[in-house]
């Protein structure tokens, strides 16, 4: 499995969970088999402007990613990881990296649906992203 987590910079495992997909610094690839890290990659973001929310869907989508594990994200983009067959969890607001793939490894992470996402139309919260849309 795959994992695209949503990073601060510099990314990593021990680099802070961004609050929302779409403006994190980097993506954190983690390679899992059987509950264990095979390998860890970092992917700039290359952000919203050629492409809008489908850009860093597809940007994962031709890196091989299988699951997302996010904190924010708008229902624009989760519909496009869900159109290209990517699975999207909730991060439940852990802190780092670390702790997103621990979560997910344990089967704590919930399927990120309509709950998580922001609202509106444009795909962005417009909050200062705190995320705890329970």
């Amino acid at each position: 499995m795959l994992i695209a987590i949503p990073s601060d910079a510099p990314g990593g495992l021990e680099a802070g969970v961004a609050a929302h997909f779409g403006h994190c610094a980097a993506f954190t690839l983690v390679n899992m088999e059987d509950s264990e890290i095979k390998d860890v990659k970092i992917l700039p973001n290359m952000g919203h402007e050629q492409g809008g929310c489908m850009a860093p869907v597809m940007l994962l989508k031709n890196q091989g990613v299988d699951t997302m594990l996010a904190g924010g994200m708008g229902m624009r983009p989760l519909s496009g990881f869900q159109q290209v067959g990517i699975t999207v969890y909730y991060n439940e607001g852990v802190p780092t990296v670390a702790d997103a793939v621990e979560l997910l490894a344990n089967g704590q992470a919930r399927a990120f649906g309509a709950a998580q996402a922001c609202g509106g139309g444009g795909g962005d919260c417009g909050n200062d992203h705190d995320h705890d849309h329970n």
